[in-house]
């Protein structure tokens, strides 16, 4: 992945090499009947062979386990990153208690006062995405510059990473929202 592929002819010495491609579900056949057939043809070497998928596999192990750490790194980010914003919607709808308490007694409903708490939070993700995306995708550029062969990178992959963010921001955050939203204004006003 890392060269681009030259012509080349590929000799290695007396022996005989041969690929072969062999049905799904016949792998011991087909592999029994060449070693019956190299053992014919040139008994002086022995019969071994390797599975292409494996050697590929076997090539790009790196590449599969930065992937799998990828993944497994950014899947802890975003659930610490719930956690904070989880944590801040608490403290922000335990600050604001009257002010939703009063905007329920003047009959605003639970949509709104869900609406006008996460809206705060909505814009700090909207802000986190603009700054994010073009440091992401100079990041994933540079890192496909070391690819022979390589995609582009589209804008509607950012677009789609930005909608799940303020998707998984929005559910981090509802909870919070729609207690608050809920919540007996009386409860809130008991000082008052």
């Amino acid at each position: 992945m890392h060269t681009a592929i030259e012509p080349f002819i590929a000799k290695l010495g007396d022996r005989p090499i041969s690929i072969v491609r062999i049905q799904p579900g016949q792998t011991k056949q087909a592999l029994a009947s060449q070693e019956t057939l190299a053992r014919q043809l040139n008994p002086k070497f022995p019969f071994r062979y390797r599975f292409a998928d494996e050697a590929f596999q076997q090539m790009y192990r790196s590449e599969t386990l930065v992937g799998a750490l990828a993944n497994y790194f950014a899947f802890l980010a975003i659930f610490i990153s719930c956690l904070g914003l989880f944590g801040l919607a608490a403290f922000m709808e335990e600050q604001r208690t009257k002010e939703i308490g009063m905007r329920k007694v003047l009959g605003d409903s639970v949509t709104s006062v869900v609406a006008l708490l996460s809206q705060d939070f909505l814009k700090l993700v909207l802000v986190a995405i603009v700054i994010s995306s073009p440091i992401a995708w100079y990041a994933m550029s540079q890192w496909l510059q070391g690819y022979a062969y390589r995609i582009n990178m589209d804008w509607w992959v950012f677009a789609l990473a930005g909608l799940l963010a303020i998707g998984i921001a929005l559910l981090t955050i509802s909870f919070q929202s729609i207690k608050a939203a809920l919540m007996n204004p009386v409860k809130s006003l008991r000082s008052e």
